[in-house]
């Protein structure tokens, strides 16, 4: 199958085409061709073997990836499945993504590993599996981290189960660095998290809910970064949400230490007025912080210092969803209104190239796989896109199982168009 892409702005630091238009042939999944202008065959297009692509304002770039994403299966297949996962990625023109283990059982073996991976064969989508750091993410005994890795697991996290053993976190720093992985934490201590629900400040008072001070990611940060400086291991902190968690990476960057973090869309411009009448649809983890955080992570963003953006897309059924505020789950779907939501909040504030570095270039670079560069002769894993398209978000643009979302009824501005990866198109 060949397809005629034409007109394309190219968004690539890495390419030499970088914010050039031009035209692209990709034939059997390859790019051939790079040009300012190639012509198309009539008949080939008429004759089904050639597809001709265009719109307006098009842009292409590296295909997007999500570096968390909870599909569910196997476990809770009621919630998403490998299957609906994949299409809520293709909705929002995401090529790859990297799913947590939070499943039953966990992803904290071989053969679970095999298992996600079997489950991505003949995908359009790249599914990347992550392992769990301890048997059950439950934060004591280390999984067999060096058979996970050969049987494909691209880093070792327990997810939103912060390890909170000194000496665990230690021991696991150090295989993973024999293994040449990527060891990723989210930090937070339980013990001064204390069961909270939203940020400490004066919304949790006034609406009399248990807070979770910015103090309990802070801490762990510290922590973190003593542990990785001690073992000189490879460290990624996940889903970092306040300003003060910005300036400890900063400084550690500074100093050497090989510290990359990521943060949730939603960090980026929700804060915790949002929960104000006990919406449950904004109960997240981290918790939605202030303004001052909102604006330091975004300004992390342009420095540097935040290496990627993730849709932390969690599908949670409303039997665990619309219920009262301190029992109800933690999270939100992502991936089908993540550009749009970016493209509306974050792209006034930073330049398109750097946003399709944070979930495209960054996400593959932190998990040491294949770097995906729009040039001639390169496997086509891309993704095309309008910048500045207006749209509103509807039920019917989520194509996961679960509806847990805010964003129903947005105005939003980005969308993606079409996807290619793995010698197959599919429009958006």
């Amino acid at each position: 199958m060949k397809i005629l892409i034409k007109s394309a702005k190219i968004i690539d630091t890495n390419s030499s085409h970088n914010k050039k238009i031009m035209d692209v042939l990709v034939v059997n999944g390859k790019i051939e061709k790079i040009s300012k202008s190639i012509k198309s065959n009539p008949k080939s297009i008429t004759n089904g073997t050639m597809i001709e692509y265009k719109a307006k304002n098009l842009h292409l770039s590296p295909g997007w990836f999500d570096l968390h994403a909870n599909f569910g299966e196997p476990g809770y297949e009621q919630r998403e499945t490998i299957t609906t996962g994949s299409n809520a990625a293709l909705k929002g023109g995401f090529t790859g993504v990297m799913v947590m283990p939070n499943n039953k059982p966990n992803i904290d073996s071989k053969s679970m590993i095999e298992f996600i991976q079997r489950g991505k064969k003949s995908n359009i989508i790249d599914i990347i599996p992550s392992g769990n750091i301890t048997k059950k993410g439950e934060g004591n005994e280390i999984v067999e981290m060096h058979d996970m890795d050969k049987a494909g697991c691209k880093a070792f996290t327990d997810d939103k189960n912060s390890i909170t053993r000194n000496d665990v976190l230690k021991i696991a720093m150090l295989y993973s660095k024999d293994c040449k992985t990527v060891l990723m934490n989210y930090p937070n201590d339980q013990s001064i998290a204390n069961n909270g629900v939203v940020n400490e400040g004066n919304i949790s008072t006034a609406l009399g809910l248990k807070g979770i001070p910015s103090l309990a990611e802070e801490m762990m940060v510290d922590r973190d970064l003593s542990i990785c400086e001690y073992t000189n291991a490879r460290l990624h902190l996940s889903y970092i949400s306040t300003k003060n968690s910005v300036k400890k990476i900063k400084n550690a960057k500074k100093r050497g230490l090989k510290i990359t973090s990521d943060v949730a869309l939603h960090n980026l411009f929700l804060t915790d007025e949002s929960v104000n009448d006990f919406d449950t649809r904004f109960k997240v983890l981290p918790p939605l912080r202030s303004h001052r955080d909102n604006k330091s992570l975004v300004n992390a963003l342009k420095d540097g210092t935040i290496d990627a953006i993730c849709t932390d897309h969690t599908p949670i059924t409303n039997e665990y969803k619309k219920i009262d505020f301190d029992n109800a789950a933690n999270g939100i779907i992502g991936l089908e209104s993540a550009f749009g939501l970016l493209g509306r909040h974050v792209l006034p504030f930073i330049d398109l190239s750097t946003l399709i570095e944070k979930i495209a270039i960054n996400p593959r670079k932190i998990l040491n796989i294949k770097q995906v560069v729009i040039k001639e002769g390169e496997k086509a894993n891309i993704t095309l896109f309008n910048p500045d398209l207006e749209w509103i978000f509807t039920t019917n643009d989520i194509k996961s199982k679960s509806s847990n979302t805010p964003f129903i009824g947005e105005k939003l501005k980005g969308k993606a168009l079409a996807i290619l990866n793995n010698g197959k198109f599919k429009e958006c």
